[in-house]
């Protein structure tokens, strides 16, 4: 079997996308890439988190080949496969319909630095995606455009994305997203939020490639 501690991941960290409040149903998609091998691991399409087994994993090629698995992939695969060959920093990318980021999404609104954090993703602001329907390249194709520069996006109508070098770095960026658009939610619902200037941004994103423990190359 191909990939099974990513396939372990995989699943471990579906169930955290309902229990950490990220999607609800069987809403949404994780995958991680081998970039040695040139294949990716990534959820199956509509099977609940908490009954999906290691064997439920679908293995794909770069080109969009299944390699390996009984089950459909998700239906995103495209968007997954197509962050993977557009960010080669990409190791792993998490797709979910979170409340707040889905409200500012249906609102088809970026996410403004109303708050420093969002330096975390990358940029000045996270971009709304232009509309596409789910399940196309072109929901892909509108995802990688949104997010140069940056390591996620809202989805215009459907929910966000994020990528990191690792599972745990991309999952905690979509709970970092929803945080962000919870805070500006709920300050533009009692005020108008003062946002943070660009040039103080962009020292807030060079002070974070040095925060904490982690390196660059983990995030």
């Amino acid at each position: 079997m191909l990939m099974i501690e990513e396939r372990k991941k995989i699943v471990e960290f579906g169930k955290k996308l309902i229990t950490e409040g990220l999607t609800t149903g069987t809403g949404g998609n994780i995958s991680i890439v081998d970039r040695e091998k040139g294949y990716f691991a990534i959820s199956p399409s509509g099977i609940d988190y908490f009954e999906t087994e290691i064997e439920d994993i679908v293995i794909m090629d770069l080109e969009g080949n299944v390699v390996e698995g009984k089950r459909k992939p998700s239906s995103e695969f495209e968007m997954h496969r197509l962050i993977y060959l557009n960010r080669e920093e990409s190791g792993a990318v998490v797709h979910c319909h979170s409340t707040f980021a889905t409200v500012l999404a249906c609102n088809r609104m970026d996410l403004p630095a109303s708050n420093y954090i969002i330096a975390d993703a990358g940029g000045k602001d996270i971009k709304c995606a232009e509309y596409a329907t789910f399940g196309t390249r072109e929901i892909g194709e509108k995802a990688v455009e949104a997010m140069v520069g940056r390591r996620a996006c809202l989805q215009a109508n459907h929910g966000q994305i994020t990528f990191g070098k690792t599972l745990e770095s991309a999952f905690n960026l979509a709970k970092t997203v929803e945080q962000l658009s919870k805070i500006h939610v709920f300050a533009s619902a009692c005020g108008k939020p003062v946002i943070i200037d660009d040039e103080e941004v962009e020292n807030i994103v060079h002070r974070f490639q040095n925060y904490g423990q982690s390196t660059k190359e983990e995030q």
